[in-house]
C-alpha cells in the first residue's frame, strides 16, 4: 500500500511540473492583442461595397466568398471552428483576389484586413 502511495505522489509531482509548460503551449501571443476599429465610412469604396453585400446576404462576386475562416494565426477572438467566414474585397488592378478581406462572425461582428490576415480592424457602423 505504501508503494502505491509513492507512485501516486510521483505522478502528482510530474503532472504539476508539466502543467506550466502545457499552459504556455496553449497560449497564443496574438490572442490577447487589442484589435483597433475602423468606421464603415473610413473603409475604401470596395470594402464598403463588400460589407453591404455581407449585410444583405449576397450575391457575392467571388466563388470563395463565405468560406470558413480558420483563424489559425489567432488574431481574432477565439471562437469555435466555422464561426468566422471570409469575403474578398476587390483590389483594383489585381489579377487575383488580392490581399484585402472582410472576415465576419455573426453580423455585424466583422473585421477588415488589408494585408491578408496579418492585422485586423473591427468594423464599426
Amino acid at each position: 500500500m505504501r508503494r502505491m502511495t509513492q507512485a501516486r505522489w510521483w505522478l502528482l509531482v510530474g503532472w504539476l511540473l508539466c502543467l506550466p509548460f502545457a499552459q504556455a503551449r496553449s497560449h497564443h501571443p496574438h490572442a490577447d492583442a487589442a484589435i483597433s476599429s475602423i468606421a464603415v465610412t473610413e473603409l475604401s469604396g470596395e470594402a464598403r461595397d463588400t460589407f453591404y453585400l455581407i449585410q444583405q446576404g449576397g450575391p457575392f462576386p467571388y466563388p470563395r466568398d463565405g468560406v470558413v475562416f480558420g483563424n489559425r494565426e489567432h488574431r481574432l477572438p477565439a471562437q469555435s471552428r466555422g464561426y468566422y467566414r471570409e469575403y474578398t474585397v476587390k483590389t483594383p488592378g489585381a489579377r487575383n483576389r488580392g490581399a484585402r478581406r472582410i472576415v465576419c462572425g455573426i453580423v455585424p461582428e466583422c473585421y477588415y484586413t488589408g494585408d491578408h490576415y496579418q492585422t485586423f480592424k473591427r468594423i464599426k457602423e
